[in-house]
């Protein structure tokens, strides 16, 4: 049972940051350290990625567990109240994500999503495997 009541819970989803979060922050910093330079929320590419590395044409998108339905065990978890709503939220924003990266894919964009969870395991070796590896330079 969730012991949280209707007006706190929707104080605390309103508050949830859609940009400059913290794991955003985190994953442009260690891509920063390793040497790679990026743009921030290109409005002029499908679904806005967080960071964009446009001499390597990849859009990276760090997506929130909760948010985007990761099958870890934080994405898993949803709100006791108002389930069906929740279920049918992520539900849209994981075909959003689809369309999106398809939509990335046909512009010759590569799409790269990293999960809120991934961003302590390995993420840095990660990160210089996919951008070092796009086969563009610049």
């Amino acid at each position: 049972m969730e012991r949280i009541d209707k007006a706190t819970r929707s104080r605390i989803m309103a508050s949830v940051q859609s940009e400059n979060t913290k794991a955003e922050i985190r994953v442009r910093s260690m891509a920063h350290r390793l040497g790679f330079r990026f743009r921030l929320h290109r409005k002029n590419l499908p679904g806005k990625p967080d960071v964009v590395f446009p001499s390597r044409h990849i859009a990276l998108f760090v997506h929130g567990c909760f948010w985007h339905g990761h099958d870890c065990p934080h994405g898993k978890r949803l709100p006791v109240n108002n389930a069906d709503y929740w279920r049918e939220k992520v539900r849209r924003n994981r075909e959003r994500d689809m369309r999106v990266q398809d939509e990335l894919l046909r512009l010759g964009w590569k799409p790269f999503v990293i999960w809120e969870c991934e961003i302590l395991e390995g993420l840095s070796q990660r990160l210089v495997t996919e951008l070092a590896g796009s086969g563009r330079h610049g």
